[in-house]
């Protein structure tokens, strides 16, 4: 059987771990940063969907930008991942304000957020820049 004389214990075992565990954490927490930037470019897609959605709606009086922009607010408030960063992303309604918006004629809605991130998206951000994820929906006035 196993003979305790011939088990050498030279510590290279813990030495592999130690040069292992730096990338292996780098990978989960990569999935973890990627996964949260693809949860929160749904959620601003969602948000420009139902600010379109909200703003070709046919309603007397008209809908404003502003409660377009309240829409998506809405929409963004409790589910963007911010890991405490400020929720403010940003809303662009094309046309602008002021143009004739009639039946049949094309409204689009940009959404675009800073993307923060947990601990890679800094480290990230300052070797190339902030990440913005933008969505945008165009629907047809009705």
């Amino acid at each position: 059987m196993n003979n305790p004389k011939h088990i050498k214990h030279n510590g290279s075992a813990m030495m592999e771990f130690a040069l292992v565990l730096p990338m292996l954490l780098l990978l989960v927490f990569g999935i973890i940063e990627f996964g949260t930037a693809l949860y929160d470019k749904a959620v601003i897609t969602n948000a420009s969907r139902e600010g379109a959605r909200k703003g070709v709606i046919f309603k007397t009086p008209a809908v404003t930008d502003d409660e377009i922009k309240a829409t998506v607010a809405n929409a963004c408030a409790n589910r963007l991942i911010t890991f405490g960063a400020p929720v403010d992303p940003e809303v662009d309604i094309q046309p602008p304000p002021g143009t004739a918006r009639t039946a049949g004629t094309p409204l689009s809605v940009t959404v675009t957020y800073q993307f923060t991130g947990l601990m890679l998206g800094e480290l990230i951000s300052a070797i190339s820049g902030e990440k913005t994820l933008t969505a945008s929906t165009t629907m047809v006035i009705e």
